[in-house]
C-alpha cells in the first residue's frame, strides 16, 4: 500500500509537499519539482522560505506558527492565491490548499496541494489593464 500511495503523489501535475513544524521541507513530489524548479534532492531538508518572496516572509512565518501552536487553520479547504519563488528567481502565482498533519493528535507539520496559476494571473491582470 505505501508503494501505492508514493506512485499516486509523484504521478499527479499538483505540487505536493510536506513541511515540519519548523518548516523544513519532508517531502517534495515532482509536480513541486515541475512548479517551483527545485528538484527533491534541492528542496528536501531546505526551509519553507525557499519558494515565500522576501516581503511575505514575515506574514508567512507569523501565520505557520499559529497554525502550529493551535492545530488549527482559519482556511480550512480553501484555495490561497499567493506569490512564489521559482528556483530562477522569477515570480510566479500558485493556488494551494493547506492541511494539518496529525498523529495522536499531535502536529508534525503541514502539507499543501499546489498548482500553477501564473499563466491565468497574467492574463486577468492583463485583461484588467486593457479595460481601463
Amino acid at each position: 500500500m505505501e508503494d501505492l500511495y508514493h506512485q499516486v503523489v509523484e504521478s499527479v501535475s499538483e505540487g505536493i509537499l510536506f513541511a515540519d513544524n519548523d518548516e523544513i521541507i519532508r517531502l517534495w513530489n515532482k509536480g513541486a519539482e515541475a512548479i517551483f524548479g527545485y528538484t527533491a534532492d534541492e528542496a528536501i531538508g531546505s526551509s519553507l522560505t525557499l519558494i515565500i518572496p522576501n516581503q511575505f516572509l514575515a506574514r508567512h512565518q507569523r501565520g505557520y506558527e499559529r497554525v502550529i501552536s493551535t492545530g488549527k487553520t482559519i482556511y480550512k479547504s480553501e484555495m490561497l492565491c499567493v506569490p512564489a519563488c521559482h528556483k530562477d528567481d522569477r515570480r510566479i502565482s500558485i493556488e494551494f490548499s493547506v492541511n494539518i498533519v496529525l498523529q495522536k493528535s499531535k502536529v508534525l507539520g503541514i502539507s499543501a496541494i499546489i498548482r500553477d496559476v501564473t499563466e491565468r494571473w497574467n492574463k486577468e491582470q492583463a485583461d484588467l489593464k486593457s479595460a481601463d
